[in-house]
């Protein structure tokens, strides 16, 4: 199966390892959970998937590498202890906790989440004196004599014997003690995950066109080539930050995260013809409407790939434009919130203004690192939680600057900023608006059918266009979406709809 069907079979086998029946006990012992044991090629994102299921089902999470244990580490140093026995007194051996079953306890405490996820990855590189200890893990969920706490589910994963030379296989006593899951690389399911993690855009368009070279291990004459999700992901990464810093991307620095020749040299030939077309194009000219007939002439009777180029331009920077609007409003709506309570203090306290922001910054902060600590955070979650408090802290040094002391004239002034910022999120959501309309009047008038359904669906299946569409509509949009019948991608909007249009829209009449 592909990582996202892999994804949620482990949370469908999560869930109810966790179920508990009338006496509040889990349905299925301890003994009796069998642990998940994800097996697939390096790279493919099974360590990523355990932090998606622990953040949507609100549950603990602790990772360990198997490969950098020794039997001592796993399963605790011995020590001696004096027992007595039949009147008599002994001396012997014991064991101090597995390091990997204390790590759990030390989470617990840390969260105060009693359940969760202990992910055990290249479970089968373990060292030759650990392996016999594995087998009674496996089983009883036990290191030595300390027991996994009850609540945790036990999920492992390790890669195929051909791809590391450290695998032990699993004889069949061992795998008749798990839920063995095998996964399989799979772009259009990885796509959907590089939208929401903002993957250069180059490098979706560059696998669009050659699907093949999203995944590859070869053993050549010259050792084994390769190229994998992560190593896309890392690249990404990297990319970005060289253009941001105006360094040069070139072959050599493609090599270290792409280690495959053909692939390297391919996609370092496409990088410099994604960036002459960014140029060549003038994307921004085509979302204003204002571009020239000589760049649609060249769009209408350009090749395929070239198109598929373009649009991908397009995209990316509606993208980027859908993200900031997306979380602008939930920030806005945010410090809505704090800023209605200070409406409420203001009328009634006697405190000056800057003593009162001041408050808000130590429980706002206070309140962020709480939920930080005992919740599973999402990212988009923790920059709203910290925008909101910079913003707090903006409004209370501008103030002092003005010398603004009294409280209700202060919270006159912050309403005033409030404003212009929502004022200034609806002008950059209007203009998104309208380029995106833009976008389709160019595909219309120059590309066919093929071309917008390309359009269509990469919309749809991009997380924060989708969002964006979902909260603010695009006529275009469905119509096109309803003449190329996409209905797969169309019922998933759908459902994100009826869920994102619960969000009120900001009422800046009760500050």
């Amino acid at each position: 199966m592909n990582i996202k069907e892999a994804k949620e079979e482990v949370k469908r086998a999560i869930t109810s390892y966790l179920m508990k029946d009338d006496f509040g006990d889990y349905v299925i012992s301890r003994v009796r959970q069998r642990p998940v044991f994800l097996i697939g090629d390096p790279g493919i994102g099974k360590t990523a998937i355990m932090e998606q299921i622990s953040e949507e089902l609100g549950i603990g999470l602790v990772s360990y590498s198997m490969t950098h244990h020794t039997r001592q580490s796993a399963i605790g140093l011995p020590k001696i202890v004096t027992k007595i026995y039949d009147g008599r007194e002994y001396e012997i051996s014991e064991y101090t906790m597995s390091e990997i079953i204390a790590s759990v306890y030390d989470k617990i405490e840390e969260t105060g989440i009693k359940e969760g996820i202990l992910f055990l990855d290249e479970i089968n590189c373990v060292s030759e004196t650990l392996a016999p200890a594995m087998l009674q893990f496996l089983q009883y969920k036990t290191f030595g004599k300390h027991e996994v706490p009850e609540g945790w589910v036990i999920v492992t994963a390790g890669n195929p014997p051909e791809h590391n030379k450290s695998v032990r296989e699993f004889d069949v006593a061992t795998l008749d003690r798990v839920k063995k899951i095998t996964i399989d690389p799979d772009f259009a399911v990885w796509k959907e995950y590089a939208y929401k993690k903002g993957i250069h855009r180059a490098i979706l368009t560059y696998l669009e066109i050659k699907k093949n070279d999203f995944y590859r291990i070869e053993n050549t004459v010259d050792g084994e080539q390769f190229v994998t999700a992560r190593g896309w992901e890392d690249l990404s990464t990297i990319i970005k930050l060289y253009e941001e810093q105006e360094y040069a991307v070139d072959e050599q620095i493609i090599s270290e995260y792409i280690q495959h020749e053909k692939v390297c040299k391919e996609f370092a030939i496409y990088y410099d013809l994604y960036n002459k077309y960014k140029s060549d194009y003038q994307i921004q000219n085509i979302l204003d409407g204002t571009y020239s007939d000589e760049i649609a002439e060249r769009a209408k009777n350009a090749k395929f790939d070239e198109r598929l180029v373009l649009i991908g331009l397009m995209l990316e920077a509606l993208t980027q434009r859908a993200k900031d609007d997306v979380d602008t409003e939930d920030y806005m709506i945010e410090l809505h919130g704090v800023l209605a309570e200070f409406k409420r203090v203001a009328a009634i306290a006697a405190e000056s203004v800057d003593s009162i922001l001041g408050k808000y910054i130590v429980q706002r902060t206070a309140a962020y690192k709480e939920e930080k600590r005992t919740t599973i955070m999402t990212k988009e979650r923790e920059h709203v939680l910290r925008r909101v408090i910079l913003t707090i802290e903006k409004y209370k040094n501008e103030l002092a600057q003005l010398s603004i002391a009294d409280v209700r004239e202060g919270f006159e002034m912050v309403k005033e900023w409030f404003s212009l910022d929502v004022a200034e999120m609806k002008k950059h959501l209007e203009d998104t608006q309208s380029q995106l309309e833009n976008m389709f009047l160019f595909v219309e008038a120059v590309f066919e059918d093929q071309e917008m359904l390309v359009a269509v669906t990469e919309l749809t299946a991009n997380y924060y266009t989708a969002k964006f569409i979902s909260r603010y509509g695009c006529d275009k949009y469905f119509e096109h979406n309803k003449e190329l019948l996409v209905y797969e991608r169309q019922q998933e909007l759908l459902s994100e709809i009826k869920l994102l249009n619960e969000n009120d829209e900001i009422d800046i009449s009760i500050l």
